[in-house]
């Protein structure tokens, strides 16, 4: 079904429906909102951490190395 008979297809079926129940819907399309939101964010983290670890690598520091930092960091604190 292309997108706009999907569309319309949902408002119509809307119209038969009592008002809590389309308190609902609406609760529901916020909710898949949300998680779509969620996983753009993950992607965008994990291509972060990815160009992160490109430079690093560039710049001759291991995984290892950021460990070690990190411990002794908190050895700090």
């Amino acid at each position: 079904m292309a997108q706009t008979l999907i569309r319309e297809t949902v408002l119509q079926e809307l119209e038969g429906l009592a008002e809590d129940r389309i308190a609902e819907v609406l609760d529901f399309i916020r909710f898949l909102k949300s998680r779509q939101e969620a996983e753009r964010a993950r992607q965008r983290f994990a291509v972060a951490v990815e160009e992160a670890r490109a430079i690093a690598r560039e710049q001759g520091v291991t995984d290892e190395d950021v460990l070690a930092e990190i411990q002794a960091a908190r050895a700090g604190q």
